[in-house]
């Protein structure tokens, strides 16, 4: 009886400790979270601006979440070490350690791949915070890049969230990272028959439009590219709406009939 009341007190400690150090890194986490978004605000403050730097800001919030991840795994397995019982299930289940190990890395690799890759864009920094980028044909302001994930902001204030690994292995269009500035550029459709020379004609009286060319003659229709004049990076999703808008009301004030899509 003695021993069944040892037992129970011992089990009950376990689970006291458990929820003592989750609670811990809960709270650990959240001081960590504030502590990090003040020096933030300070460093930016020290600079003598706003905001930090884009560089810096993207840095600084993977660095944060890299940190707070560490503290629960670890937290976890701290929790996790207090249960005997799950000590000896895991050696009983887990008898093979290559078998544990194949089995959790091909359950793992999709995540692990996109943590690397996502310490790679933190590092290597081919897209930073507020950068306007265009990937996978989708354009949109960078608003976040997480462990494992990027957020895209796009024109239509609609979020894609690209994974990481795929984002660091494809081509990538960022219209902020090297310049001030950035040329807008559309693409219009005509129909086979249309008559291009009067559509160059009207596209390039516009007050928007620097250029106008065929950039593409196939079986389903002819593809005008259209650009326009420089304009800061934040602005492009916007102007490049106006100048594409602008050109197809000029096509069809022309009789040219153009349209938005590939026929």
């Amino acid at each position: 009886m003695r021993g069944l009341i040892v037992a129970a007190g011992s089990s009950a400690e376990n689970y006291i400790t458990a929820g003592a150090v989750l609670i811990a890194a809960l709270v650990l986490v959240a001081i960590v979270h504030r502590a990090l978004r003040g020096r933030t605000r300070r460093l930016a403050e020290a600079l003598g601006g706003p905001e930090l730097s884009p560089v810096v800001d993207t840095r600084l919030r993977f660095l944060r979440r890299v940190v707070e991840a560490a503290i629960i795994i670890v937290a976890l397995g701290i929790a996790i070490a207090q249960f005997t019982s799950l000590d000896r299930l895991a050696s009983t289940v887990l008898a093979s350690s290559a078998i544990a190990a194949a089995v959790v890395g091909f359950a793992a690799r999709q995540m692990l791949a996109n943590a690397i890759a996502g310490m790679v864009l933190a590092v290597t920094q081919p897209l930073r915070i507020g950068d306007v980028v265009t990937f996978e044909g989708e354009t949109g302001t960078v608003e976040d890049v997480t462990l494992t994930y990027t957020w895209l902001r796009t024109g239509a204030d609609a979020r894609l969230i690209i994974p990481n690994e795929r984002l660091a292995a494809g081509l990538l269009r960022n219209d902020s990272i090297r310049s001030e500035t950035v040329a807008l550029e559309v693409s219009v459709w005509l129909p086979p028959d249309a008559d291009e020379t009067a559509a160059l004609a009207a596209v390039s009286a516009l007050e928007e439009c620097r250029s106008a060319s065929v950039a593409e003659s196939t079986d389903n229709g002819i593809r005008l590219q259209v650009a326009g004049p420089p304009v800061a990076p934040a602005a492009r999703i916007a102007r490049e709406g106006d100048l594409r808008a602008a050109t197809l009301r000029a096509l069809r004030e022309a009789g040219c009939r153009g349209h938005r899509g590939e026929p």
